[in-house]
């Protein structure tokens, strides 16, 4: 048998096309023997980081075996532009659509890094339906290349196939001359041999044709022949697999007799296979492996690549440095500590300047380091004063040392560069920091971050490890608008090509698998879904979630599987077999590379779309961010907070309103009504702290300073929590505070003697056992992750060194046990100190600025109405009105009036949109208020504001301030037009007169006289009508609830909330359920039985919850759940079958609110104290009843404050409709009026 290796591999990466894992493909490959392999997706490079790491992981196994390695063979298929047109060159109708296909394999690491070179240009500047290169790029970047012609799709065998023998030629003479030797002639043979399968059976006499002269050229022109199989999957079972996933990529169903058909050869075939394939040409199969021969053995990851900071010349120049310093006085510094003692040993020491890039590299990193130290003293002078303390020069000394002996000087320089930028050149807000980057004090010094670290006890360690290498990882929170800005900022500084977004991977999940088949199978969508709802979001017993775990433990699977229907059982099957498959690309939601060099010099780019601006392509990187810092590129995290965005709209409320710029940053920590509002537990809308448990645990610590805060923060999760009560009552008194040795109460005494950090840990273990900085973080991570050998190895040196300080053995042990237990639970105080300065500038603005601070928050919840109803609710709870648009008063999002009401934003009315609103603004800020809606429609820019704005304006009460009803905007005249479309024509026609004034040779100062459109009175619309339509513009009730005139039942009546029926459970102890409100949603359906169901969304005061009927019970209640209709139901809770933990809620009777309304209130009596009634609220009461003529008797009870003296009167001729007018006023008017129903 004549050896061979596979030279022409598609993986899962070559998108919707290739269905094998690398993983698998490598495992057969070794399994049969072969020496290796190469993988070439189409037009990408995006699986050579996995296939590198995962060849790179089995040679270790190898070499412990002492077999040889495994060569991994990089590679890309590749599509180059036809009839010598240039990549640049995107005219469909000359085919530059696409392109000829070609095999480039890397011979050497040159070879590698050209063809990055060629993929990144492919898709940065030749993509046009494909990533196409040229033969002008080809021959620039030929060095350290093997090419081979590829598949029929190729320009060789093309234009044999097309009878161009000529061109072929003069194509195989052009690759000869470019590439010499290292060009080779691909043979493939794809015969369908098996008679039962839909299958492409024309390609196979294709490739024969071409085949045949392909040999005869080859022989001719000297060009060595290989032969490959284009493998798309791996086994030979997957291409039913394969077939079903070409269908995924271009659309079509399975029985589409126009689809697109593989051959289904196009498996991973074996040595054996190939053998057997291509037995009479030997030297085709021979040459595969003289390929493999001529590639190197080389690593494509590298040490770490910094970025360049361009200081300023003022400084100095990196020329000055070389002139200035010799090569043993870097040594000397780069191999010592931080006072220049403890040298390295020689061996060491010159392996530590190898790492950091020889000589030539530790100039410009002392350049780096000097510049950083001179920006680090400079801010420490401004933060703690001159002279700095001998703490803090001490800690700054050292922390510069490290950055600069790890290499990352620039990297801090970068950072603190776009973070002072964001702050003080974009006006964009940004976060104190978050993560271990807060345990730097060279950080806060440089305005990274905005948390004193040894005022908190944050360690530097925590960020890096002096004891191992390892990247800096800061991450910046920036608004949410703000974020894009930075990224622009960053991309405009350092280069658009050194900058670039980082690659994702969409693959297909457990349930996304089965749906994809599905719709390809055609399986019903309906059974689609069944399948998929009966996989849980985790399985039992900590099962990795895949299908064939879940096909295991859950029977409706296992019985698809087994299926006498084969659209079922195939759906399985096949889902199976493509599940995680890549199914498309996505960018990292903040990961950023910045590098010294154009990217494309070390790892292939690509392009992605940006949504943001849609048409815009931005740069990403093809390998994803699980390895890319392997490379050596440098990640940098740019996050969008929305906290921050809503600190900066409130901020900018308080100052449109008070004319007071906030500085958060410099507000006091110890503000005592932030802690007030803490204390009460009146966090809504706050950050981190506003969930109904953290509420209720702040009522009872009673939390007095910022410590308080930052432990509640790190407790408030699952494990910690446990430690609350004792927390809260050692806080207060009620616990004893004890410590195991007393000199630990310096580092436990903010958490009152409970280890809550991992940051105590650290410090406790160099207090009590002498540790080193580097050794206390191992510590810290060795708990952290349960690595229970490293801290079994890491406990003789904590005793001994305890011992040594004189501490009891026992003592230690159990202090040990303890860290044991809670090191794991134990949380980042760096990350939770930053977080708690957030949620306390968060809390700060809602108790001094409320109304401002709700605005805000709501200006930036628009797309969460559930949001948006619970900071309504809130704001009515502090007494702050919520009010509907208007267009005097409104501005773009909420905002708050003079009077401290807040108003709807105007640009978040549907059909409004930020160019309508912003006109309207001007206009009003420039002129003056409107007077009314005609002063409106003659001065509105009506380019801006046109007809369907105005009615959205209507229609959302935009105009109610004017005193007309909405429904006479609709109102019809005799002509039968709207009074909304005369009005709208009688401002254009207003604007179009002041124009020809403006323009004619008389006019001027004239005023246009155009008598205004009566305005007609509309038939009333009812509430439930006025108020959807306001909710179909704004997304919520503003002006008022539908359910308003039926608060009086809700309130007295009902027993349940309809947001409680999202766990029916909790209801079992009620004999009778009773509950009412307005039906929003209705879905009806049939369940897999066939028997119909229906889900209902019901919404009252509280909020909304789902009603599901099955079978007969929907039949007989469904007519009564329409959309809009206000009901009030009785039910029952029952278990779902004996000694069951599930339960059931049956309706008993439903009826509509507006009947139970009048049965159920027969009378009303208002009282009135005679002592302090007056005309006017005899006028204004007798005014509502009049308007309000209803069913319900009225009675007047008439008393004096003394309660002594006292007459009830019924009013003989009228009956009133208890409406929620009615109610309001008599609780307004508290001190004179009350009421009784029945």
């Amino acid at each position: 048998m004549q050896d061979f290796v596979h030279l022409h591999v598609h993986t899962y990466y070559s998108i919707l096309d290739g269905q094998a894992s690398i993983p698998k493909l490598v495992d057969k490959a070794v399994g049969n023997g072969m020496r290796g392999m190469a993988i070439t997706d189409h037009g990408n490079m995006m699986g050579i980081k996995e296939f590198f790491n995962y060849c790179k992981g089995i040679n270790g196994k190898r070499k412990d075996k002492g077999e040889e390695p495994f060569k991994p063979i990089f590679g890309c298929e590749m599509y180059v532009v036809r009839n010598g047109r240039r990549l640049t060159d995107k005219d469909k109708s000359a085919g530059d659509s696409g392109g000829n296909h070609l095999v480039v394999l890397a011979k050497n690491e040159r070879g590698y890094h050209n063809l990055i070179k060629l993929v990144s240009k492919a898709w940065v500047e030749g993509f046009y339906g494909r990533p196409r290169t040229d033969h002008v790029e080809l021959e620039k970047h030929s060095e350290g290349l093997i090419v081979c012609s590829a598949c029929i799709a190729g320009e060789v065998p093309a234009k044999i196939l097309n009878d161009d023998i000529k061109g072929a030629e003069e194509a195989i003479l052009w690759f000869k001359r470019v590439f010499g030797d290292d060009y080779y002639l691909e043979l493939q043979r794809h015969e369908v041999k098996r008679p039962d399968i839909k299958a492409n059976r024309e390609t196979f006499p294709l490739q024969q044709r071409a085949n045949k002269v392909i040999i005869e050229l080859a022989h001719k022109h000297g060009v060595k022949l290989v032969c490959t199989n284009d493998s798309h999957f791996v086994d030979e079972e997957n291409a039913e697999a394969h077939d079903r996933l070409l269908c995924l990529s271009t659309g079509k169903d399975l029985d589409d007799p126009t689809r697109m058909l593989y051959s289904k050869q196009e498996w991973f075939k074996t040595r054996e296979e190939m053998n057997e394939v291509f037995s009479d040409v030997p030297e085709a199969l021979a040459n595969t492996c003289e390929i493999l021969d001529k590639v190197e053995t080389y690593s494509i990851d590298h040490d770490p690549i910094m970025p360049f900071f361009p200081i300023p010349e003022e400084f100095g120049t990196e020329e000055e440095y070389r002139a200035r310093l010799t090569e043993q006085q870097l040594y000397d510094e780069f191999t010592s500590d931080e006072n220049g003692q403890n040298p390295l040993p020689p061996e060491e020491g010159a392996k530590k300047i190898k790492k950091l890039g020889g000589y030539d590299r530790l100039y410009r990193i002392k350049f780096e380091a000097d510049y950083l130290s001179k920006l680090a003293y400079d801010g420490a002078y401004k933060l703690y004063g001159t002279p700095l303390s001998d703490e803090v020069k001490e800690r700054v000394n050292f922390e510069l040392h490290i950055m600069k002996t790890m290499g990352f000087p620039g990297y801090f320089l970068i950072v603190q560069d776009f973070i002072n930028s964001a702050r003080e050149e974009l006006g964009v807000m940004v976060g104190p920091g978050r993560g271990s980057a807060a345990g730097s004090v060279v950080a806060y010094c440089l305005g990274i971050t905005k948390i004193d670290p040894i005022k908190y006890d944050l360690l530097f360690e925590r960020f890096l490890n002096p004891d191992r290498i390892s990247l800096p990882d800061i991450d910046t929170d920036f608004d949410d608008d703000g974020r894009g800005r930075v990224l622009e900022w960053v991309e405009d500084k350092y280069g658009h090509d050194k900058v670039a977004h980082i690659i994702t991977y969409g693959t297909m999940a457990t349930k996304n698998s089965i749906k994809d088949v599905a719709r390809v199978e055609k399986l019903p969508l309906e059974r689609s879904k069944q399948l998929c709802n009966a996989i849980p979001d985790k399985l039992p017993n900590g099962l990795k979630m895949n299908l064939a775990n879940a096909i295991s433990v859950i029977p409706e699977l296992r019985e698809a599987e087994a299926s006498a229907n084969k659209l079922e059982s195939e759906t399985i099957r096949y889902a199976k077999m493509l599940e995680g498959t890549v199914r498309n690309t996505g960018i990292h939601a903040c990961g950023t590379i910045i590098c010294r060099d154009a990217i494309s010099d070390w790892v292939p780019v690509s392009t992605a779309e940006d949504k943001s601006n849609p048409g815009h392509k931005l740069l990403c990187t093809q390998y994803d961010g699980h390895v890319i810092e392997e490379t050596g590129l440098i990640k940098m995290d740019f996050l969008g907070l929305k906290t921050l965005s809503q600190l900066k709209e409130a901020v900018e409320n308080v100052r449109l309103r008070h004319g007071v710029e906030i500085d958060l940053d410099n507000i006091p920590i110890d503000d005592e009504l932030t802690y007030r509002l803490y204390c009460e537990g009146r966090t809504i809308g706050t950050f981190q702290f506003e969930s109904a448990g953290m509420q209720k645990y702040l009522r009872e610590l009673q939390p007095s300073v910022f410590e308080d805060l930052i432990a509640m923060n790190a407790l408030y999760r699952p494990g910690p929590m446990d430690y609350i009560p004792s927390f809260i009552a050692r806080k207060n008194g009620r616990e004893e505070i004890k410590y195991d040795i007393p000199c630990m109460e310096k580092y436990l005494k903010d958490t009152y003697g409970i280890t809550v950090y991992q940051e105590q840990v650290m410090l406790l273990s160099r207090q009590l056992a002498n540790f080193t900085r580097g050794e206390s973080d191992a510590l810290r991570k060795a708990m952290g992750k349960k690595k229970k050998a490293i801290v079994d190895a890491m406990k003789p040196k904590f005793i001994e060194g305890g011992k040594a300080n004189g501490h009891d053995p026992k003592v230690l042990e159990k202090i040990w046990s303890d860290w044991e237990k809670f090191a794991s639970y134990a949380f980042n105080k760096s990350h939770a100190t930053c977080y708690s300065w957030v949620a306390y500038q968060t809390a700060y603005l809602k108790a001094h600025y409320p109304a401002e601070f709700m605005a805000g928050i709501m200006s930036r919840s628009l797309d969460n109405i559930n949001d948006i109803t619970k900071f309504m609710d809130e704001c009515r709870a502090m007494g702050i009105p919520t009010l509907g648009p208007d267009v005097n008063e409104s501005r773009q999002k909420f905002s708050v009036n003079k009077k401290g009401e807040i108003r709807f934003g105007i640009s978040a009315i549907k059909g409004v949109g930020g160019t309508a609103a912003d006109a309207i603004i001007s206009e009003r800020e420039t002129n003056g208020p409107y007077k009314s809606i005609f002063d409106f429609i003659q001065r509105i820019n009506l380019n801006a504001v046109n007809r369907k704005c105005v009615e959205s304006l209507v229609l959302s009460g935009g105009f109610d301030s004017f005193g007309i009803r909405r429904e006479d905007f609709f109102a019809k005249n005799p002509k039968g037009e709207a009074f909304i479309d005369t009005f709208v024509r009688y401002g254009q026609t207003f604007q179009m007169e002041m124009n020809q004034m403006r323009n004619s040779l008389f006019g001027g100062d004239n005023e246009v006289e155009i008598a205004t459109p009566p305005i007609i009175r509309g038939e009333m619309w009812s509430d439930i009508e006025r108020l959807n339509k306001e909710r179909d513009l704004v997304g919520i009730y503003i002006s008022a609830h539908p359910l308003d005139e039926y608060k009086i039942i809700l309130d007295n009546l009902c027993n349940t909330k309809c947001s409680e029926l999202s766990d029916i459970s909790q209801l079992q102890d009620r004999e009778d359920i009773i509950m009412g409100g307005i039906v929003t949603a209705v879905t009806s359906k049939f369940t897999k039985n066939g028997k119909p169901c229906g889900f209902v969304t019901i919404e009252d005061f509280e909020g909304s919850g789902e009603l599901a009927l099955f079978g007969e019970e929907w039949g007989r209640w469904n007519g009564m759940f329409k959309e809009g209709c206000t009901i009030y139901m009785t039910a029952k809770c029952q278990q779902r079958y004996r000694d069951s933990k599930f339960f059931d809620l049956r309706l008993q009777n439903i009826e509509y609110l507006q009947s139970v309304k009048d049965k159920a209130i027969d009378r009303i009596t208002i009282s009135l104290l005679t002592d302090e009634l007056n005309d006017q609220i005899v006028t204004e009461l007798n005014e509502i009843i009049n308007e309000n003529p209803g069913q319900t008797k009225l009675f007047f009870r008439l008393h004096d404050s003394s309660g002594k003296n006292h007459v009830l009167l019924r009013s003989g001729n009228r009956m009133v409709d208890v409406k929620r007018n009615l109610i309001a006023y008599i609780e307004q008017n508290k001190n004179v009026l009350d009421y009784k129903i029945n």
